[in-house]
């Protein structure tokens, strides 16, 4: 067992202290430290199936919350339904204010084309500010191999409104993610032998190329690499 005190306080103690532990053992100590005030959100991507998981094992009532933005790939929410039909995960369902109807009726019916920042922000970054309130910890599947965007994250962050950011996978690479599924008989995304090694909105995602990085199916083409639910929260012009 991770022994970290738990009126432990300093982000920077935290981060020396949890670089090496394994991602069940941060698992642990998130949920002992926060819960019931704390989440996951999982995309239904492998990392957050692994971290779901596990969480089944460890504080099984922990919600797993989904954006449902109107624009997931089918194959998608056919696979959250399996694995929440199955596995028992307590998923918490959450979307924009505003149906998808509606938001085509005001921006137009391709806001995603014209201005994927926008669209990203109305459909994922919105739905988890509001989803995020009275949280105190939120577990994420991040890992620092995904993207050069991503390289020097660190297993836990302190956000400007206190919440605490948990990255059990930093130290993650996407064959530990594949072999820890295998080895648990969990399914595989059906789009991953399709060459989908990053997966979200069907408009704004496609399979991967030779020698690409595993993010470079988003919004390729394009000068954007994030939706924004990672980045908005530590920007000083904005709060949950």
């Amino acid at each position: 067992m991770l022994k970290v005190a738990p009126h432990e306080e300093d982000v920077a103690a935290l981060v020396l202290r949890l670089e090496d532990a394994e991602p069940a053992e941060i698992l642990e100590w998130a949920v002992e430290r926060y819960a019931p005030d704390a989440v996951l959100t999982c995309s239904f991507q492998h990392e957050g199936v692994v971290l779901a998981h596990m969480l089944q094992s460890i504080a099984p009532t922990t919600p797993v919350v989904f954006i449902n933005t109107g624009y997931h790939f089918p194959e998608t929410l056919a696979y959250r339904d399996r694995l929440v039909e199955h596995l028992g995960f307590n998923l918490v369902e959450i979307g924009p204010a505003l149906g998808k109807d509606d938001v085509e009726r005001t921006h137009g019916p391709e806001l995603f084309r014209h201005d994927p920042d926008r669209c990203c922000e109305i459909n994922k970054v919105e739905p988890l500010r509001r989803a995020l309130r009275n949280v105190r910890a939120w577990i994420n599947g991040r890992r620092r191999d995904q993207a050069a965007t991503r390289n020097a994250l660190p297993v836990v962050e302190e956000l400007k409104n206190g919440i605490m950011k948990v990255n059990p996978l930093v130290r993650w690479r996407a064959r530990d993610t594949y072999e820890y599924m295998q080895r648990h008989g969990l399914p595989l995304h059906p789009l991953f032998e399709r060459g989908y090694a990053s997966i979200g909105c069907a408009p704004c995602t496609r399979p991967v190329l030779a020698g690409e990085d595993e993010r470079a199916g988003r919004w390729a083409g394009r000068n954007k690499v994030e939706c924004g639910i990672h980045t908005a929260f530590n920007d000083p012009g904005r709060d949950i």
